[in-house]
């Protein structure tokens, strides 16, 4: 018998770096009995955390998943939890848990409030519409301020928090917690380490007041969302009751127009229970997320399905893993139907007929036999041969395309080699797996050069791949400096007409177009490409060929060999030779007019501008503003927060290398920062002209 729906959640747990995700995950698995012993982050023991380099540098780089069981109101509810990381080079794996998740919590430090990754993630989840519950954790510590937390979600992230309890106490004074539902008061024991450490009393004498104020404040919030509880409201409040609440709080979390607050310290095994019962009470199961829609691939008309077993099965593909035992393990998650191991699935995206040789219930980076899946569920796969992230394999006879991920381009370069001659094929094979792994990591081969680049989200992300290749692959490697990934862009619209001609005995090669040549329209990225030729000027068959010769051209740019992120091509006419035509004629007549009409177009070069926030004391801001200054820093806001200043510019990646030891210099240690992208802009003229000197005149002239 299919399992009822209503009792699962697919859940995240997501927030800026070191807000306590990983810690918040490791208490979610021990109070609902999943470990037996709480693994801690900065002893490198965290189960969620795995990889070697996580537990060395006590950050999280991959997201991992695991299922745990929740009793509430005497009902079992299954929690699919996935710990996702905070840095921002690694946000990629927050993007694409977002996109197979229900709702999520979202985790502050009561200390920093919201700060840029939190953002960052935040937006993410509102791209994929899923409901958020905010967990303000770390109120034991100094600087602790709960309401300073719930005005920044209100003013920085533009949503609607509503507190449902109140910390007693703060920072070393916290005790717990008071719930704003049942008006009762949860006072801690940090020391036990039973699954109930806590005692449930009245609320302290000199708190009922402000309760009953913000008690009344959720009432009025929650009587939005439902007429009859808003008529309740105004005729007593003293008899709506408790469920009533819940369900009203519950259906304005889903729509996403409320974000319930709670908070608490998890490292001190505070508050982490309350946060569970308000993950069953309020975020969606995915009969509240509703039917997932998607297209047909047969005849181009939308498509859906019901989360239902009875269903045809559809999932979707949202990460691949390389493991040493079961080798290359897909993450997937099951929308509807019900999936076999050992039977057949369809992928739409090659169209090809693949064997599910095994199913997983992932734990971590353990995995636990399965010999099927459901509607709802989040599994590990393997067998698949052919798989990218983003793939939706569904059933031959009833196929569907879900809506798959698209992913930030890398801004940062690095080249490598192998140490020896006899590890060139291991790192083509090791640099294969990770690329498969993270759709943000690229490798190309430079052909002036030959030398092998790699390219990431930061510094950061380079280093773990880099320690990866050598840790899990065994590949030793030699690296240059970090390079920038600039980019190309034409300014100007030209016309050009090229003319291909090759004689060599026997049949030649003939192709002639006339292209007008230009920026893309507002918002395409790509080709864009136009075909006006009328008449039969140039056969049908042929114009393809021009489109794919132009999208081949576009990697190497007219400067100084960097990708033409965008153009616009109008193919206005041409001719061909009744016999020396073909296909192969008209793709290399379009490279050429590419290569002579782009430069034409006033070329220019696009440099990598991240957005940047510096927290630091207020006696070090000048020397903090004089440096950015220096590194073509646009200062966009300057904030006070708890005494400290808080910078934010928009500074070129390419002035940003080795940041963070220069700041640590500036402020004795005392300021941090963040960094990510924000977006491509021109590169002055001046620096341009460096830069394509050092690439070197990378196509012939006109003439020759």
């Amino acid at each position: 018998m299919a399992r009822d729906l209503k009792y699962t959640r697919n859940i995240g747990i997501m927030a800026h770096i070191d807000a306590g995700k990983t810690t918040t995950s490791e208490r979610i698995l021990y109070y609902t009995g999943k470990t037996h012993k709480i693994g801690e982050v900065h002893d490198g023991a965290a189960t969620m955390d795995w990889m070697v380099e996580e537990q060395e540098r006590g950050i999280t780089i991959t997201s991992a998943a695991t299922t745990a069981f929740w009793h509430y109101n005497s009902e079992k509810y299954q929690i699919n939890l996935i710990d996702t990381p905070g840095h921002v080079d690694f946000t990629v794996e927050v993007e694409r848990s977002l996109r197979v998740l229900d709702g999520t919590v979202a985790t502050f430090c009561a200390v920093g409030r919201v700060q840029p990754q939190s953002e960052t993630v935040w937006r993410q989840a509102d791209k994929y519409s899923v409901p958020k519950i905010a967990y303000v954790n770390k109120m034991d510590r100094v600087g602790a301020d709960f309401m300073g937390v719930v005005d920044d979600i209100k003013n920085k992230l533009g949503a609607h928090p509503v507190p449902i309890c109140l910390p007693i106490g703060a920072e070393e004074k916290f005790q717990g917690i008071i719930d704003l539902i049942d008006m009762k008061a949860y006072f801690y024991d940090t020391d036990n380490k039973e699954l109930v450490n806590y005692e449930i009393k009245d609320i302290p004498a000199e708190l009922v007041d402000e309760a009953e104020e913000w008690r009344n404040n959720l009432l009025e919030t929650a009587a939005e969302f439902d007429e009859a509880l808003m008529q309740k409201y105004f005729d007593d409040p003293q008899t709506i009751t408790k469920e009533e609440m819940i369900a009203a709080i519950r259906k304005g979390t889903i729509s996403m127009e409320l974000v319930p607050i709670c908070c608490g310290s998890s490292f001190k095994n505070k508050g982490v229970q309350f946060l569970l019962d308000a993950v069953v009470r309020y975020l969606p199961s995915p009969l509240d997320k509703g039917n997932v829609k998607g297209t047909n691939p047969r005849t181009n008309e939308e498509a859906e399905r019901k989360p239902m077993a009875s269903e045809p099965f559809c999932g979707l593909v949202f990460k691949i893993a390389t493991d040493p035992f079961v080798g290359r393990l897909a993450y997937m998650r099951a929308y509807s139907g019900r999936l076999d191991a050992g039977s057949y699935v369809l992928n739409t995206r090659s169209g090809k007929k693949e064997r599910v040789t095994r199913l997983y219930q992932m734990h971590s980076n353990k995995q636990n036999p399965i010999d099927f899946v459901e509607a709802g569920d989040i599994c590990g796969v393997v067998g698949f041969k052919d798989l990218h992230t983003g793939d939706t394999v569904c059933e031959e006879k009833h196929p569907i395309v879900l809506e798959s991920m698209v992913f930030p381009d890398p801004v940062i370069g690095l080249a490598v080699e192998p140490k020896t001659q006899g590890d060139l094929d291991k790192l083509g094979i090791a640099l294969g797996k990770l690329a498969e792994e993270d759709p943000t990591f690229t490798v190309k081969s430079d052909q002036e050069t030959g030398q092998t680049i790699i390219s990431g989200m930061g510094e950061l992300h380079l280093e773990i791949l880099v320690d990866r290749l050598k840790r899990e692959f065994g590949v030793e490697i030699n690296q240059g400096a970090p390079q920038v990934n600039y980019k190309e862009a034409v300014t100007q619209t030209v016309q050009h007409r090229e003319v291909f001609k090759k004689q060599t005995g026997g049949r030649g090669k003939f192709a002639d177009i006339i292209v007008e040549l230009g920026p893309a329209d507002e918002g395409v990225t790509g080709l864009q490409f136009v075909d006006e030729v009328k008449g039969g000027n140039i056969p049908r068959e042929f114009i393809p060929a021009v489109e794919k010769g132009f999208k081949a051209a576009m990697q190497n740019g007219p400067l100084a060999g960097y990708e033409v992120t965008s153009m616009k091509v109008v193919l206005k006419d041409g001719s061909f030779h009744p016999v020396d035509s073909d296909q192969l004629s008209f793709e290399i007549c379009a490279r050429q007019a590419f290569r002579k009409a782009a430069r034409k177009a006033a070329p220019v070069l696009m440099e990598p501008i991240m957005a940047l926030e510096v927290v630091t004391p207020e006696e070090y801001m000048g020397d903090v503003i004089g440096d950015l200054n220096k590194r073509r820093g646009q200062i966009t806001n300057m904030d006070s927060r708890g005494g400290a200043r808080i910078i934010k510019a928009k500074v070129p990646l390419s002035e940003q290398f080795g940041y963070v030891t220069v700041l640590r210099t500036l402020s004795s240690g005392r300021a941090t920062s963040t960094m990510e992208f924000s977006h491509y802009a021109e590169l002055p003229s001046n620096l341009a002209k460096e830069i394509i000197d050092k690439a070197g005149t990378r196509f012939l002239d006109d003439e020759d």
